[in-house]
């Protein structure tokens, strides 16, 4: 299930690069679907590994990489006719991406350090996906990725400054 989620993002993706945001939404929410089925899954299975959880983080990684390349591709191709402001949302996108990577490198360091489980702030991945839906869906997709890299920047500064005093 974590490698089908995978392969149903990289074809949001590839909906988004082609700038068919509402199918690119849709198959983002069904990919959102799998990520959540495969650890109950795995968890009412009796079947949860440490392997199983590293390659579902390393698979929302992809995935996230993915769902984002298709949107910039979009954007700078013009498939997806969208602006904040006149500002180039390419860019605003980039923002988000290494907003997004950072939140989940940040948990992960932080908890290899000794920390505890670090799920503090406001924009854990499926916030973030529930968001990039609702830009697909409602057309808003420039305010919403706007908004994504603010969020992640925020959380990032949450977790960094949680794992300063737990560590």
């Amino acid at each position: 299930m974590t490698v089908l989620g995978l392969v149903v993002s990289a074809i949001a993706a590839l909906m988004f690069a082609r700038g068919e945001l509402v199918l690119g939404g849709i198959l983002l929410l069904l990919s959102g679907i799998f990520d959540v089925l495969d650890g109950a899954v795995a968890r009412a299975s009796n079947f949860t590994t440490p392997f199983g959880g590293v390659l579902d983080s390393v698979c929302d990684r992809y995935a996230d990489a993915l769902i984002f390349a298709g949107i910039i591709y979009g954007l700078v191709s013009g498939s997806i006719k969208s602006s904040l402001f006149g500002a180039d949302l390419w860019l605003w996108c980039i923002f988000a991406m290494i907003g997004s990577f950072m939140v989940s490198y940040t948990r992960a360091r932080a908890e290899a350090a000794g920390s505890g489980v670090l799920n503090v702030g406001i924009a854990e991945r499926s916030e973030r996906m529930i968001l990039l839906m609702i830009g697909a869906f409602t057309g808003f997709l420039g305010p919403i990725l706007a908004f994504v890299a603010i969020i992640t920047h925020i959380t990032l500064l949450q977790r960094i400054i949680s794992a300063k005093g737990r560590l």
